[in-house]
């Protein structure tokens, strides 16, 4: 098993109808990418990351000095292994200080399947995510994504409007 046959077999599939859309993002459900992972590479295994802490306990999260967190992934494929590593974060992608464990646990399950993304399957997901944040909320996003469909459909009517009269 190389690279190659991973990537090539995971992008080539269509995650399209089992992404959801949240908030202005999109999400893969981990369920169904696991599954999906599942049906081509039936012995992967994955681990979260445990850093040790000054007191000697062991944690899941690597806590930073604003209280603030992130979560490690690591996914093993045959003798192939990618990492990946995601803040836990609200539905506006910022840090959340304190997290509670079903915040962390949802961003665990989030990392597995950007980890997953990593060896192809839904990595078109993730594109433009390390662009510079636009400061609009997903609201305002959201708008201005409708207006630019609605300007793409304007501009098509208009080129077929076109293109009758030229018909005729």
């Amino acid at each position: 098993m190389t690279h190659e046959t991973i990537w090539k077999t995971l992008s080539a599939i269509d995650v399209n109808e089992k992404a959801e859309k949240k908030g202005g993002l999109t999400y893969l459900s981990w369920a169904w990418a696991w599954g999906e992972l599942m049906n081509h590479f039936p012995t992967t295994t994955y681990t979260f990351t445990e850093w040790e802490y000054p007191d000697g306990t062991y944690k899941d999260v690597l806590i930073y000095p604003d209280e603030t967190c992130s979560v490690e992934c690591e996914l093993k494929i045959g003798d192939i292994t990618r990492k990946m590593w995601l803040p836990v974060m609200d539905y506006r992608n910022n840090a959340i200080p304190k997290p509670t464990s079903r915040q962390i646990s949802d961003t665990k399950m989030r990392c597995l399947v950007k980890c997953i993304a990593m060896f192809g399957l839904g990595h078109y997901i993730y594109a433009g995510e390390d662009l510079p944040d636009s400061g609009l909320t997903p609201t305002q996003i959201h708008s201005q994504n409708v207006i630019k469909e609605q300007a793409d459909q304007n501009k098509k009517e208009q080129y077929n409007g076109r293109q009758n009269a030229n018909q005729v």
